[in-house]
């Protein structure tokens, strides 16, 4: 009895097989003839090839045999599968086809599979979509991994309801789809928040949910804050048996802090021990950080002690959770402590761990020992990112010390880290404060060649600088380069332009504003009818400031007290101080100003 089974495989990516003697498997036909020339059959079977000769080759998908098979047994009668999932008995001819199977209709199957791999591979999604239609369409049957990672493709770039119309053809076409394939159509759905869509394929799924399945369904069910969902669909599975594994457990144990908080998670550890499932540091670092959230630092500190050696060792992120704790609550010497002994039980400490400890000191102003936390870094293996400068430099600027804080982002520079934008952000912020707008709009200028593009925020900074100084030209002018930018205005840009303009004595242009403001769908908020009002008290047009008054509540913008306020002073400023008396009183009786302020009003008039 003759046997073939694979020996290696050859560069050009076919697997060639000898003859063996033993009693496994079927006779070999002795109407295969024994030249190379003689006979050669092609086998379609699933999207796969069985090429058979003289020296036997079979060329499959990479990959696809090591998961699929883990041996191939040419014998004399072939079995195949049949589209309908049924075994088929196909003699071979003496024109070296098959009985119901054309070898060039499997040849070009193989071919049209081998085609949609590299589509797949190019990237070429939409490309392949068509060509796996057309495949369809023609009979071949669809190779499951390039379709497993079409529908990866496509649900990465948001497409589900395409991922699902692959995944329609593949249950269609007769190839049956593996745990996998089903896995990541599920995961899909789950990024894109269609919760209900991923529960729809696991009830309709036609091979058994793993516990991948379930965790990634549990994941989603749990973020979204539906933990009684999520304990039904753990029920579901326990009745599938497929039971739970330490990630089940974590998923549920957090989700159990958050909404019930930890004494409910503990019972939920004491049943995941029971079934002989053994926590992680994950799970005990979940545990360890719901303590902390509900204030109780010590009873943290006592079970992160009291962790099992046997179990598992704490690791940097269990220290960076209890120190982050510490710093929140002012105890400084308890996370130094820490520390300490962080280092000397071996735990290196992390970037994350020095980022916290420099948090805590510039919140608290103590920048010289914060920079020696920084300086320190480098011995322990850490490199300072730019969350490590960031609290230095708002802590200078807070300080307005704008000098030390221009000289640490040299530092940083000149050290490899780069600043990000919130540094930048930072920076200009106080600077804009400190009167120091120039300095604020040179910066701006570089930030493009330094790699880092400006955002609203950043826009909207030195546009509300320049605006308080009197330089609303040049505001306008940033204004004309963030939208050639792509960034798109918003109230707080616009607010700060009118504000500008109204104290500049440019009223009418300020108006105009306004104006395109309504016209762009972009609602004036009350700060912005107020910079106008009170540029037209200042020009003494209270009359148009009144009648902007109406025009404000028209819009459906509800005036404040200090729109009041400006109307009166207004009037007043203009020489009529009785009338804008009366006017305060009958306010502050219908309780549109308050007392202290109308008594405030009163003695300046």
């Amino acid at each position: 009895m003759d046997l073939i089974v694979p020996t290696k495989q050859n560069p050009d990516g076919f697997c060639s097989f000898h003859k063996l003697h033993g009693g496994f498997g079927g006779r070999i036909s002795n109407k295969l003839s024994p030249t190379p020339s003689s006979s050669r059959v092609f086998v379609g079977c699933k999207g796969r090839v069985l090429v058979v000769s003289d020296s036997i080759r079979c060329r499959a998908q990479d990959g696809y045999q090591k998961h699929r098979r883990k041996r191939v047994v040419a014998v004399s009668k072939v079995e195949t599968l049949s589209s309908n999932g049924t075994l088929q008995n196909v003699e071979k001819t003496q024109h070296g086809n098959l009985n119901g199977v054309d070898s060039s209709n499997g040849f070009e199957e193989f071919e049209s599979n081998n085609q949609l791999r590299r589509l797949v591979r190019n990237g070429e999604l939409e490309e392949g979509f068509r060509f796996l239609e057309s495949m369809v369409y023609r009979g071949d049957i669809p190779d499951i991994i390039a379709c497993t990672s079409l529908i990866r493709g496509f649900c990465k770039s948001g497409k589900t309801r395409k991922a699902t119309r692959i995944m329609n053809i593949l249950e269609e076409s007769g190839a049956v789809p593996d745990v996998i394939t089903y896995n990541v159509l599920i995961s899909g759905y789950c990024r894109a928040g269609e919760i209900d869509n991923a529960l729809r394929v696991l009830d309709r799924m036609s091979v058994s949910p793993d516990v991948v399945t379930y965790n990634t369904i549990l994941r989603t069910l749990c973020d979204s804050g539906k933990l009684k969902q999520a304990m039904e669909v753990l029920d579901r599975q326990l009745q599938r048996e497929c039971y739970p594994d330490v990630i089940t457990y974590t998923i549920l144990i957090e989700a159990t802090c958050k909404e019930s908080g930890v004494e409910q998670a503990m019972k939920l550890l004491d049943e995941m021990k029971s079934k002989g499932c053994k926590p992680d540091v994950v799970t005990y670092n979940v545990l360890i950080n719901g303590i902390c959230k509900e204030g109780r630092l010590d009873e943290a500190i006592k079970f992160l002690n009291d962790m099992p050696p046997s179990d598992c060792q704490p690791n940097v992120i269990t220290h960076n959770i209890i120190l982050r704790s510490m710093c929140s609550t002012g105890r400084w010497m308890d996370a130094e402590r820490l520390l300490a002994e962080m280092v000397g039980k071996g735990c290196s400490p992390s970037v994350v761990t020095f980022n916290i400890l420099i948090n805590f000191l510039c919140r608290k102003g103590l920048l010289g020992r914060a920079i020696d936390i920084l300086e320190k870094m480098p011995k322990h293996g850490c490199t300072p990112n730019s969350l490590s400068y960031n609290p230095l430099l708002h802590g200078f600027c807070k300080e307005k010390k704008m000098d030390r804080a221009i000289e640490y982002l040299d530092i940083m520079v000149s050290r490899g880290c780069y600043p990000d934008i919130v540094t930048y952000n930072t920076l200009l912020t106080a600077l804009c404060k400190d009167g120091k707008v120039d300095v604020a709009v040179e910066i701006l200028n570089q930030l493009s060649s330094k790699g880092c593009s400006p955002v609203l925020i950043t826009y909207n900074t030195v546009i509300d600088g320049l605006s308080k100084v009197g330089k609303t030209e040049r505001a306008i002018e940033l204004l004309d380069e963030m939208r050639q930018k792509g960034l798109k205005p918003d109230i707080i840009t616009y607010s700060s332009l009118v504000g500008g303009l109204s104290r500049e004595g440019k009223v009418d242009e300020a108006i105009k504003f306004v104006r395109d403001l309504e016209g762009l769908g972009i609602r004036p908020n009350a700060i912005t009818f107020n910079c106008i009002m009170l540029g037209l008290c200042k020009a003494r047009q209270t009359s148009r400031a009144i009648d902007f008054l109406a025009h404000m509540v028209s819009k459906g913008c509800k005036p404040t007290e200090a729109t009041y306020t400006i109307l009166i002073e207004g009037i007043a400023y203009e020489g009529l101080a009785k009338e804008a008396l009366e006017l305060l009183n009958e306010l502050c009786y219908r309780g549109v100003v308050k007392r202290s302020s109308a008594e405030q009003m009163a003695v300046k008039m």
